[in-house]
Parts: C-alpha cells; sequence; structure tokens
C-alpha cells in the first residue's frame, strides 16, 4: 500500500472515520483523501467531531497524508475534479443517505 493515494468516501461517518483512523495510524507513505457532504440527516457536530480527530490524529502520523474534500458524491462536476486531481489506487465507498424513503423519492 505504500506510495497509493485512497479516496474514502463518507469518511466523516462512523466507519468511514475509523477507517481513515486505521490507514493513517498503520501504513506509512499513504494519501488519503476523505469525501463526505457533512449532511444534517444524523448530527453535524458528530461528524465535526470525527473529523477534527482525523485531523488532530494525522499531525501525529505524519508518514501519512490527510486531505478532505467536502461535497456531494452526487456532484458529478467534483467528482470528475477530485479524479482528475488524484490517481486513486484504492476506494472505499461508504457514503450512503440514511433513510429508505429519501432515497426512493430522491433517487440522484
Amino acid at each position: 500500500m505504500e506510495g497509493k493515494t485512497i479516496l474514502i468516501t463518507g469518511a466523516a461517518g462512523f466507519i468511514g472515520a475509523n477507517l481513515v483512523r486505521e490507514i493513517c495510524t498503520k501504513y506509512k507513505n499513504i494519501k488519503v483523501i476523505g469525501l463526505d457532504n457533512i449532511n444534517d440527516y444524523y448530527d453535524v457536530s458528530l461528524k465535526e467531531y470525527r473529523l477534527n480527530e482525523i485531523e488532530t490524529l494525522s499531525k501525529r502520523y505524519t508518514d501519512s497524508t490527510w486531505t478532505f474534500v467536502k461535497g456531494n458524491l452526487a456532484d458529478k462536476a467534483l467528482i470528475e475534479d477530485v479524479f482528475t486531481k488524484y490517481d486513486f489506487a484504492v476506494v472505499v465507498n461508504l457514503a450512503a443517505q440514511a433513510g429508505v424513503r429519501y432515497s426512493i423519492e430522491n433517487p440522484d
């Protein structure tokens, strides 16, 4: 994994944030790009707390780099920009819209 760039969507969520922490502490010379739209379906302060924890952790584990991109996975221009800017070896898609009803009413 050394020297690779990884994209983790849903990076501010519980699973995404824990995966980011694990990668940043276990591997060297990894670029981790986190993407999340920080929507308010759940408490935004929890998401901000997790991102602050990752930021603090990334300052202690300087062998890897952490970059956060705030944006929506459904924003095609943003996704094209991110994939143009970075050469990802791995993409882990943990982004999700909670609630079945919402996703049925808003499929995009």
